[in-house]
């Protein structure tokens, strides 16, 4: 899955980069219809050691899904977010089979009445 990460005031390095799209990449294991990602990393300057937030957006058929972490490092920000994910990827995945059920069964409904 093609993810575009954009770290705001600050540069991140390649082992972050390959972490967090390591971590997005099982995703594809719970929905594989995901069209895409954005990552938003940003450094806040507060004096609170939890300055760190990993904001995951992913784009799927139907909608958008989005989460956001703020942790003490962002490798701790991006599971949370993951998690989090995983859980409105689920949801969105029974939304979806049961509006495709209930559309099979007015099909069928309709094909016998034709008869």
């Amino acid at each position: 899955m093609k993810i575009r990460v954009q770290s705001i005031h600050f540069n991140a390095d390649k082992k972050l980069l390959d972490f967090i799209q390591k971590k997005v990449d099982k995703l594809d294991l719970f929905f594989d219809q995901i069209i895409g990602g954005e990552v938003y990393l940003k450094l806040e300057n507060v004096e609170d050691e939890e300055n760190k937030i990993s904001e995951i957006k992913l784009m799927v058929p139907g909608g958008t899904l989005f989460a956001k972490e703020q942790c003490k490092s962002f490798e701790e920000a991006t599971d949370l977010a993951i998690e989090s994910l995983k859980k409105q990827i689920t949801k969105h995945k029974d939304k979806t089979r049961a509006k495709l059920s209930e559309h099979k069964a007015l099909l069928n409904a309709d094909e016998v009445s034709d008869y």
